[in-house]
């Protein structure tokens, strides 16, 4: 059994090949798929699709660091009352809880034009998770400085670095500050990437796998859209890497994603 920890499948390279795909995982033994938020824009397309998948998909609530601008307020009021109409549904209809704040995070590659909005949003999804017991799933990019000074406010933390691209040594920082994983994805398969060499010294309880379909593509499938079926080639190689069973890279990555988002898994 895998987890994909995070995927979008309400994206528009989806569009019309939602159940496809769906399909296509659960064939490759991917049994549990993970739909980040974004932003009000994409919300309710993806909460629907959850909705019509509830043993299958997990949402996330969460406002995306490049979708923060300006009015980064207003979108937080609006994540906020999603969330109790959400809820309400979840008590009624028997829909799934969400299982994370994400996909939160901090974004500089494009510039930091925003660079204190992003900030200050981040702080408070971080407070709000805490307030929530939620565990938090993290955007990452260029900004790993910045990242630690705030996580060091908020000690305790449980979370996932999505598509992981930093350093042992940032990583080891984080895990000193809270309980914190790594989600590897098609990266780990490029030829020249360094995420291999992270992966082969972060222990593998520390570990969940992903794809962040339709995006990053794992090999032997670059150029194509990415999709949840690929999770067990992602599996493969970190086996490769650590000298392992995928076996035991499907069991533990597996155990690994319950015990951080609180699952109860009886597959």
């Amino acid at each position: 059994m895998y987890i994909d920890t995070h995927c979008h499948f309400s994206d528009e390279a989806f569009l019309g090949d939602e159940e496809g795909c769906i399909r296509r995982a659960l064939d490759a033994g991917v049994r549990l798929m993970f739909q980040p938020d974004i932003d009000s824009s994409e919300r309710d397309a993806m909460f629907t699709l959850v909705a019509g998948h509830p043993d299958v998909l997990k949402p996330m609530i969460g406002l995306y660091p490049g979708s923060v601008g300006q009015g980064w307020k207003e979108e937080i009021s609006k994540m906020v009352s999603f969330l109790k109409e959400w809820r309400r549904r979840v008590s009624a209809e028997g829909l799934p809880d969400v299982v994370a704040v994400g996909e939160i995070g901090l974004d500089y590659h494009e510039g930091k034009e925003f660079c204190q909005e992003q900030k200050d949003a981040l702080e408070w999804q971080l407070d709000f998770a805490q307030e929530q017991g939620l565990p938090v799933n993290i955007h990452l990019r260029d900004a790993m400085g910045d990242f630690l000074e705030i996580v060091s406010r908020h000690k305790g933390l449980r979370g996932n670095m999505h598509a992981y691209s930093g350093s042992l040594e940032s990583f080891n920082e984080l895990s000193r500050l809270g309980d914190w994983y790594i989600g590897v994805g098609g990266v780990v398969t490029f030829k020249k990437a360094s995420l291999a060499d992270v992966v082969a010294q972060v222990p593998l309880d520390r570990i969940l796998l992903e794809t962040d379909s339709p995006y990053l593509t794992p090999v032997p499938f670059r150029g194509r859209r990415n999709e949840s079926s690929y999770i067990p080639h992602i599996a493969e190689k970190i086996a490769g890497i650590k000298g392992i069973s995928v076996e035991e890279v499907a069991e533990t990555t597996t155990a690994n994603t319950a015990r951080l988002f609180g699952l109860n898994l009886s597959y």
